[in-house]
């Protein structure tokens, strides 16, 4: 089952974030039929956007974390609620993958160049929307980028997916936020740089039978730890043939017209999840006479 700790400091200087998200990164996998190098760039999103959903007040609140670059992997995104709940999906599936010479898969590559998007709803008014330029590709270093360009939070993003070379299957993914809050001092921050440094990579520590609380220890070494919360998340989309009819009845008259003459009937498939939604003819001139 995958889980989220969050930790603080016990003299409130810095927080931290850690998920075991592998569960969640093997189903958008399964889900979406991606290739190596976009499970790992959609895993990686969908734990940041798992973490970053869960700092939410609001129960209401969801985030949305959107990739638009020029590579061959095309668009993708992430949305998470304030439970940490998450669900994704990648404009191109089947994108080549490349390595880095060190064997690495090579995400910038596949995402390229373009804008990262991130849209929070606060469930009342209107949502909080910033866009910056995708800096990196490798999605923890956008993340980072992000904190400190439209929220002026220093923050550490460290996110990870290990891809098995023979079964291109998810082996584990998960992720690290670290940020320092307005009690920080010089003599954190130099501490704070000096645990960033000495961390093994995210699947590492996994790979090793760290647990989540663990990873953030290892992260706050030297520092008394306090645990905020922790909580189990999982992948989710809450779709359903109402909401999708919805999108249907959103449609320009001519369009849903032409599904009845020419089709006598329709079906849509959920982004999130693959679920096939049917309507027939009779239910497509309901939603036309209701509009």
């Amino acid at each position: 089952m995958d889980k989220i700790i969050r930790c603080i400091s016990s003299d409130g200087a810095v927080m931290v974030s850690a998920i075991d998200s592998t569960d969640i990164a093997y189903k958008a996998s399964v889900l979406h039929g991606t290739s190596p190098v976009a499970s790992a760039a959609l895993g990686r999103l969908l734990s940041a956007a798992s973490m970053m959903g869960a700092q939410l007040k609001s129960s209401k609140s969801t985030i949305n974390i959107r990739f638009e670059g020029d590579g061959e992997l095309g668009a993708f995104l992430a949305v998470a609620d304030s439970d940490g709940n998450v669900k994704g999906y990648v404009t191109n599936p089947d994108c080549p993958t490349t390595h880095y010479n060190s064997g690495k898969l090579n995400v910038a590559a596949a995402v390229g160049h373009g804008i990262m998007s991130v849209m929070k709803d606060f469930g009342e008014g209107e949502p909080y929307i910033g866009k910056i330029p995708i800096v990196s590709g490798e999605i923890a270093e956008d993340i980072t980028n992000y904190y400190a360009t439209s929220e002026q939070i220093p923050t550490v993003c460290a996110l990870g997916v290990l891809i098995d070379k023979e079964s291109s299957q998810v082996l584990l993914s998960g992720g690290l936020l670290i940020q320092l809050l307005p009690g920080a001092d010089d003599s954190t921050i130099d501490r704070i740089e000096a645990n960033v440094g000495a961390l093994d990579s995210v699947t590492t520590m996994l790979a090793k039978g760290m647990t989540v609380m663990d990873m953030c220890k290892a992260a706050l070494q030297g520092f008394e730890v306090e645990v905020l919360d922790e909580f189990a998340v999982k992948y989710v989309c809450g779709c359903s043939k109402e909401k999708i009819a919805s999108l249907v009845s959103s449609m320009p008259e001519d369009e849903i017209k032409a599904m009845i003459d020419e089709d006598h009937g329709a079906e849509a498939s959920c982004r999130f999840c693959r679920k096939k939604y049917v309507f027939s003819e009779d239910e497509l001139i309901s939603i036309l006479q209701k509009k």
